[in-house]
């Protein structure tokens, strides 16, 4: 199906909408996935465990998303949770590398475990020297949709045997990414993969996971699935499950179907149409094209409002963010905002 008629049949977004880098909008199969299952929960017609197998769905969709084993993938409910129990596999005194305009989900937990030095994001790879520890990195930044120069961070990153630490969630759902090369991809999953608040994804290495701490382990992390409820020993899962923590499920039953949906449209093709969509809206500005489907301008934020269309302000620039569901007809309605 051609990605701007599946994103007329199968969303039900209205005009406007250019706020996905905030949040995305789900598919018309979530969001009735979704009110089937709190119906269920209004009732108590239901046993918690078909809602539970959402959990497994989704973490193998976004395995296949990015070319991970599935038993490599934890589930988690936040970017920064994951980047915390990460943070345990860095020696003490470690030195972490950030770009200087870094989300703090992806810095905070640097700074409170480890030595933390920021550089200019194009600087990245050229300052991983022997001495780091890790670099952690988004692979899009929010607020400006600069997108990272993976290979080159990860073959600097491995000529030094440093960690590589990437913040998917302005990427995975439109981007292709895959694991090759990095130890950690974390994604938020309410953004780009349009599922709700409270679902994430983290690829973990193996060779970090012999270096990591479970420090939220629990009994959904443990070995014999619905067997760990009760009493010693710590028996926890050997694969990257040990890891998960204990699932907000409503989130998980909304994100199952949205990020099947992505995987079966293709990401490859739902970047073609996003990275067009903003490239006519940077056309449009003047502005020469880029590869991103964030777009951060100058621009009187309050026109686009009175003109209903919901945009976002990051580090003091309207950042407009184009995604399966917008048409043509929603950038066109922007620029006839911005420029009367």
């Amino acid at each position: 199906m051609d990605i701007a008629i599946a994103g007329k049949e199968l969303w039900d977004a209205d005009p406007g909408w250019l706020n996905t880098a905030s949040y995305g909008l789900p598919p018309r199969r979530a969001y009735e996935e979704l009110q089937d299952v709190l119906a269920q929960w209004r009732r108590g017609s239901s046993d918690w465990k078909p809602w539970d197998a959402s959990v497994g769905r989704s973490r193998a969709a976004f395995a296949r998303m990015i070319g991970a084993p599935v038993q490599d993938v934890a589930v988690s409910s936040t970017v920064s949770q994951i980047m915390s129990v990460v943070a345990t596999a860095l020696p003490p005194g470690g030195r972490v590398v950030v770009p200087d305009i870094e989300f703090t989900s992806n810095l905070f937990p640097w700074a409170v475990a480890a030595e933390v030095e920021t550089v200019p994001a194009d600087r990245l790879a050229d300052s991983i020297t022997g001495s780091t520890a890790a670099v952690a990195f988004s692979i899009v930044q929010s607020a400006t949709g600069y997108v990272a120069p993976l290979r080159d961070i990860v073959a600097a990153a491995r000529a030094h045997d440093v960690l590589v630490i990437a913040d998917g969630s302005q990427a995975c759902g439109w981007l292709p990414v895959d694991v090759d090369g990095l130890d950690v991809l974390a994604c938020a999953a309410y953004k780009w993969l349009m599922a709700p608040r409270g679902a994430a994804f983290g690829y973990l290495s193996p060779r970090l996971r012999e270096r990591m701490r479970p420090l939220a382990a629990n009994w959904y992390a443990g070995a014999d699935e619905g067997g760990s409820y009760y009493g010693p020993p710590l028996r926890l899962a050997p694969d990257a499950r040990a890891f998960d923590l204990s699932p907000a499920w409503f989130s998980y039953v909304g994100a199952a179907p949205a990020i099947e949906l992505l995987n079966e449209l293709g990401v490859q093709r739902i970047r073609e149409h996003n990275v067009a969509l903003a490239n006519r809206f940077r056309t449009g500005l003047g502005l020469e094209p880029a590869d991103s489907a964030i777009v951060s301008v100058d621009a009187p934020g309050e026109r686009l409002a009175a003109a209903g269309i919901r945009a976002a302000v990051r580090a003091g620039k309207v950042r407009a963010s184009f995604h399966v569901y917008t048409t043509a007809g929603d950038v066109d309605r922007t620029l006839d905002a911005l420029n009367p």
